[in-house]
């Protein structure tokens, strides 16, 4: 056997008299839950349910994960509320993503109903048509102008469907911007002589 392949202490055997329960593969004190969470969460806001997960692959008991996430949510850097509004907020603003998407991505990250429904109630039916009517005019500009109609609204549709949009918010939203877009050209047709 190599040196020091034997245990955690430097010398051979220094360890064996220590209960296996007592020792975790990452050290499993507290402070050092705490510490591994803090370094997660200076990456980005974090649920309670994702740091717990972390912890636990990382080797950390549910006793002292659960201690150590009572005392970071105890001064306010867990609060699942919050990081529902804010992945709400960034995720419909930047992502294009409807409440639906929302929905699912927050239940997947462990965040409870409870805390999910005022963040989600947050984007009114006028934010998220508003949204998704800016989703519809950047693809419309991406698309080939010869095709067919109805592959249009069934690509448009299909798109927003996959970000989360309701189907009937989806087709009222892609139709009307179908519209605007076909307008000027009839409108340059008729004022033609």
């Amino acid at each position: 056997m190599a040196a020091g392949s034997e245990g955690y202490g430097s010398e051979p055997g220094a360890d064996s008299d220590r209960p296996r329960k007592d020792r975790t593969p990452q050290g499993g004190t507290v402070e050092q839950a705490k510490e591994a969470c803090l370094r997660l969460l200076a990456v980005r806001a974090r649920s309670r349910a994702e740091l717990a997960q972390r912890l636990a692959a990382k080797g950390y008991t549910p006793e002292i994960t659960e201690e150590a996430l009572n005392r970071l949510a105890d001064v306010g850097l867990i609060d699942d509320a919050a990081f529902a509004a804010e992945w709400v907020h960034a995720r419909h603003t930047f992502s294009g993503k409807g409440k639906q998407a929302l929905a699912q991505e927050l239940r997947r990250k462990g965040v409870a109903q409870s805390d999910s429904a005022p963040a989600l109630e947050a984007i009114s039916s006028d934010d998220e048509t508003s949204r998704a009517a800016d989703l519809v005019r950047r693809k419309l500009r991406t698309m080939p102008a010869n095709l067919d109609r109805e592959k249009t609204i069934r690509r448009l549709v299909g798109m927003l469907a996959r970000r989360g949009y309701p189907q009937s918010v989806a087709f009222t939203v892609v139709k009307a911007q179908l519209a605007e877009r076909d307008t000027p050209e009839f409108e340059s047709l008729e004022l033609e002589p």
